[in-house]
């Protein structure tokens, strides 16, 4: 019986020091540049932008790891979307007011507007066939 309750301490020991490792690097990972498509959306500028368009907004931070994670993912979604459908992203540290004004608790948040209307949202790391899916269904 000791043995076992060794085992699984060395185990536990072992997934902790391993999650530890996974999550440094992901936070060291380097930022991805955004594809030359993607909207930046500012307090300013945001209902100009997303008035008769359909837009995905990214609520992001630098400091996230899965807004890091993401990143690349909406880069192809841009690159493969035409017409007047766009990929914008809001930095929430820097606009804390929109992120307000949307309801954003938790980050990656991504939200599609239509005319400017939300229409659906979603939450955490998503794949860039899901997106385009539900970007077309609004369409």
């Amino acid at each position: 019986m000791q043995t076992i309750f060794i085992v699984l301490g060395v185990l536990i020991v072992a997934f902790i020091v391993l999650r530890f490792i996974a999550m440094a690097k992901i936070k060291n990972a380097p930022l991805v540049a955004d594809h030359h498509k993607i909207l930046t959306l500012t307090d300013k500028n945001f209902q100009q932008i997303t008035k008769n368009k359909i837009v995905l907004v990214d609520f992001w931070a630098n400091w996230c790891a899965p807004c890091r994670m993401m990143a690349p993912v909406l880069n192809e979604v841009s690159a493969e979307l035409s017409g007047n459908s766009h990929v914008g992203k809001v930095d929430v540290q820097q606009y804390q007011s929109l992120a307000q004004k949307f309801k954003v608790r938790s980050i990656p948040t991504l939200v599609l507007f239509k005319n400017g209307t939300e229409i659906n949202r979603f939450v955490g790391v998503k794949s860039k066939d899901y997106l385009l899916k539900e970007i077309a269904r609004v369409e």
